[in-house]
């Protein structure tokens, strides 16, 4: 039964255009971080990220022979491009892994528990949604230091509420299932309750909203970065690289290239999670079910 339900999904994934274009985008960008030390091999292999210094000029320099993408902030536009593949992925995969961890967790004791606990974990919840989250992220970055590690800190902390509303009312309705109040009636314990009744028939939204944050996240990095509150001057980051662009906005003719390989690789990047996590949700939706 599990097979052939696997098998229907996997066909109704191949057949949708948008998904297998979006699944070979993603195969293209692991492809992309697996091979960088072949495709850009670093000058410094117990520091890979940090971008090297190609001219000590600071004007921008057009694609070339030696440097593909051209050369911008003195900086190899192509190596930064290739190794913040690492970079985007690093981000979006800790960031919402651990986002989606903390918010099931909240989620699931306050939605299976109820009561004072679920009137507790909620206004948490909601005093941390009331906060708009690109300015709060901004103000603990600040506060904790420049840092890809901070910035992506600063991310986890105020990106679970999401996860925790939707598997919180998810959970709602399943606990009132037959099979869970089953188990209770059995004496089974709560946590083996949540662990293997309801979390495992809860999860699969959570696994399609995790795969749409997954661009966002980079886009938000990227976006601190460009501000200067993200990763360090020089390190390979698709944000550091267009902040280098920061002081040529005017002259787009003279850097272009600065703006269009890096930009273009953070499009397709958003565009490929959001074509797997639309055709995620197609399969796991049972509203959109044929």
């Amino acid at each position: 039964m599990l097979r052939d339900e696997i098998k229907k999904n996997t066909k109704k994934f191949f057949k949708n255009p948008t998904a297998v274009l979006g699944l070979f985008l993603l195969v293209f960008f692991i492809i992309i971080a697996l091979f960088a030390p072949l495709i850009a091999p670093p000058k410094d292999p117990n520091n890979p990220y940090r971008i090297p210094i190609a001219t000590w000029s600071l004007e921008p320099k057009p694609p070339s022979p030696e440097h593909p993408f051209g050369v911008i902030g003195q900086r190899d536009i192509f190596y930064g491009v290739i190794w913040g593949t690492r970079t985007a992925f690093r981000i979006g995969l800790i960031v919402a892994g651990i986002s989606a961890i903390i918010g099931i967790i909240m989620g699931s004791l306050s939605g299976y528990f109820g009561g004072w606990i679920d009137e507790v974990l909620m206004r948490i919840t909601d005093i941390f949604m009331s906060l708009p989250f690109l300015v709060a992220a901004m103000v603990l970055t600040t506060v904790l230091g420049k840092g890809l590690d901070k910035v992506m800190i600063a991310m986890i902390v105020f990106g679970w509420m999401g996860t925790a509303r939707l598997i919180r009312g998810n959970i709602l309705q399943v606990k009132e299932e037959q099979y869970v109040l089953a188990a209770k009636a059995l004496g089974v314990r709560d946590s083996l309750i949540i662990l293997k009744h309801v979390i495992p028939n809860t999860i699969f939204p959570v696994i399609v909203q995790v795969s749409m944050r997954m661009g966002s996240l980079v886009i938000t990095a990227a976006a601190l970065s460009f501000l200067g509150l993200g990763a360090e001057p020089g390190y390979a980051d698709w944000g550091t690289l267009l902040s280098y662009s920061r002081n040529w906005l005017t002259q787009f003719d003279k850097a272009w290239f600065s703006i269009v390989y890096p930009g273009v690789a953070m499009v397709l990047f958003v565009l490929a999670w959001n074509l797997v996590g639309d055709a995620l949700r197609d399969i796991f939706d049972p509203r959109l079910r044929g």
